[in-house]
């Protein structure tokens, strides 16, 4: 009875052995089996896309923006609900694209403050640096049109009127697929068959309503400071403000958001402007 009960003990204890043996891996052994088995991906697969998880790139969110603000006859910035946020300012930049680095830098001044704006070019600039083009319209801010040349439109030929409006439109669609929907006549200046050929096309006319003067800066020693004071004495709600690719409003411009937030001003997405104006 004893040898049998001690060979039921060594029987019992083979058998758990055995048990743990096949349940039991080592850590060991299972980062080797997941190296065997993972695969490494290939350069294709990493460049697909997951739609389910890929954020809406800026340029596609500006096209479904509800049209919360119109543009009325003193070309400033409204909103239709009557009880809507009146204090807003319109933010335009006039006679680029010309440098990258002013690009740059009012892109980033502006994504600072969570603000959109207008460029509005000019069509011999652009074909001299499309690519900055493309900068300024893959930072989700918006293109527009500001004539081919930078001459008065006011007397030109109908045919020539043609010819610098509609060669900007097909200049940036080639460029970024769209066309701008907003015009900027050079100097503010048009006449009756520029303005009905605008709207005719859907294209929203504008000059401004508050304008920095900083194109006159290089009479008072490119000061930037004279760009704030400029725009702070004309500052209205709805002001549609008209500044330019120049070194000395890229400088200011961070200020100038700051103390216009300070006021207790928000900046209009262009994209929330109806293209008609009342």
């Amino acid at each position: 009875m004893k040898q049998a009960s001690i060979l039921l003990v060594c029987a019992a204890v083979l058998l758990s052995a055995c048990g743990q043996g096949k349940t039991t891996t080592s850590p060991a052994a299972t980062t080797s089996q997941a190296q065997a088995t993972t695969v490494a991906p290939s350069p294709t697969a990493t460049a697909t896309p997951v739609p389910s998880t890929t954020p809406v790139p800026e340029k596609q969110a500006q096209q479904i923006v509800k049209k919360d603000y119109h543009m009325n006859k003193n070309y400033d910035i409204v909103p239709n609900d009557p009880n809507g946020n009146k204090k807003v300012v319109l933010l335009t930049f006039d006679d680029g694209p010309k440098e990258q680095e002013m690009n740059a830098s009012l892109i980033a001044t502006l994504k600072k403050h969570n603000a959109k704006a207008i460029f509005f070019m000019n069509g011999y600039r652009i074909k001299q640096k499309p690519e900055l083009v493309k900068l300024v319209h893959e930072s989700g801010q918006v293109i527009g049109n500001h004539a081919w040349d930078h001459d008065n439109l006011k007397d030109m030929k109908t045919e020539k009127i043609d010819q610098q409006v509609d060669d900007v439109q097909k200049i940036v669609k080639e460029l970024i697929g769209q066309e701008p929907q907003f015009f900027r006549p050079p100097f503010g200046a048009g006449n009756d068959y520029l303005k009905d050929k605008i709207k005719n096309n859907h294209i929203l006319y504008m000059t401004w309503s508050n304008g920095s003067l900083d194109w006159e800066m290089t009479n008072k020693k490119n000061d930037p400071n004279k760009v704030l004071e400029n725009v702070m004495k004309q500052l209205h709600g709805g002001s549609n403000i008209l500044m330019h690719e120049l070194p000395w409003t890229v400088s200011i411009l961070d200020t100038l958001l700051t103390q216009l937030e300070e006021k207790g001003y928000s900046f209009v997405d262009p994209n929330a402007i109806e293209l008609e104006m009342r």
